[in-house]
């Protein structure tokens, strides 16, 4: 059960979308299957960004993934030529 949610909201500019879908699908696998706590990644197209939602069974986990190899030598890297601004990263926690 998803018991918190890493948001990361990224401005990209519509040409250069399906290159940052490419990295997404590229990493999706590696992070459910190598990411501590990791239980789902989403991609979300709208007019002005997109976000990537990701599921994780802790606070702590979440926070983890920011700070792992995965997210900072390889995504990071990857996404950056599309980027148009900073990210923004919130993590929220699942009230139930």
């Amino acid at each position: 059960m998803v018991k918190a949610y890493l948001q990361i909201t990224l401005t990209i500019a519509g040409p250069d979308r399906a290159g940052a879908a490419a990295v997404y699908i590229l990493y999706k696998e590696p992070f459910l299957n190598t990411i501590a706590g990791a239980l789902s990644k989403e991609f979300l197209s709208h007019v002005g960004d997109v976000q990537i939602l990701h599921g994780f069974d802790s606070v702590a986990n979440a926070q983890q993934y920011l700070m792992s190899d995965l997210f900072n030598k390889s995504v990071v890297r990857s996404l950056k030529p599309y980027l148009k601004g900073a990210p923004n990263i919130k993590i929220y926690n699942v009230i139930e």
